[in-house]
């Protein structure tokens, strides 16, 4: 007997724990094949208030935590947990720290064509592995292109305002329901947890979210 499951993932492109949940969450699935799980993309902005064009790297870093030392500690430890999912981040090829809302927009249009899961894992991996500025329209079109979708209709919808309000009431939403970081994963919209957890903790949530589908 095969289950459906819906599970909602609240992320952001730029955040490297996401890219770390995701292959958590692919992990823990693997160890549920009896499982149908459907995965919806839910946009969070982790830094809504960064122009369009990004702000240098280095200089975020630095206001952020304060030293190089102290960046340094932090996404070198972020990197050696990427290993153990079999991510090799590479932060020092990221030049400019990103606007992710057309990414957002990029991963809605693709959502249209059957493209979501693939076009998620391209930005990650795009901005987190290759360094490239996934804030960049075009670097997006490349990256859609690469997809299989249709440069015709993608490049008008990511040049112009389209779904660009939407984007920030889902990020408003997010926050409304109380959620301020990410990953979150909710769970056929019922069963909610935080963090980039261990698989182990994310196929306890998928049985509690089964059982009570079986239940109701």
């Amino acid at each position: 007997m095969i289950d459906e499951v819906l599970i909602e993932v609240i992320f952001d492109p730029g955040c490297p724990w996401c890219y770390i949940g995701k292959r958590r969450l692919e992990r823990a699935l693997a160890f549920r094949p009896y499982l149908a799980p459907t995965v919806r993309w839910w946009p969070f902005l982790l830094n809504p208030n960064i122009p369009p064009d990004g702000i240098d790297r280095s200089t975020y870093l630095l206001r952020k935590f304060g030293s190089e030392a102290r960046v340094g500690r932090v996404y070198g430890a972020i990197a050696d947990v990427g290993q153990s999912v079999e991510i090799d981040f590479a932060f020092e090829r990221i030049r400019r720290t990103p606007s992710t809302v057309n990414a957002h927009r990029l991963i809605r249009f693709a959502e249209t064509h059957g493209q979501a899961d693939a076009a998620v894992e391209a930005l990650f991996f795009n901005h987190f592995v290759a360094g490239r500025d996934i804030g960049e329209v075009a670097v997006l079109i490349g990256i859609g292109v690469g997809l299989g979708l249709d440069i015709k209709a993608l490049r008008p919808y990511l040049t112009s305002d389209t779904e660009l309000a939407l984007i920030y009431a889902e990020n408003a939403r997010a926050h409304r329901l109380g959620i301020n970081g990410v990953p979150s994963f909710v769970f056929n919209r019922t069963f909610v947890v935080s963090g980039a957890q261990e698989p182990d903790v994310l196929m306890r949530m998928l049985d509690v979210a089964r059982e009570s589908a079986v239940v109701a």
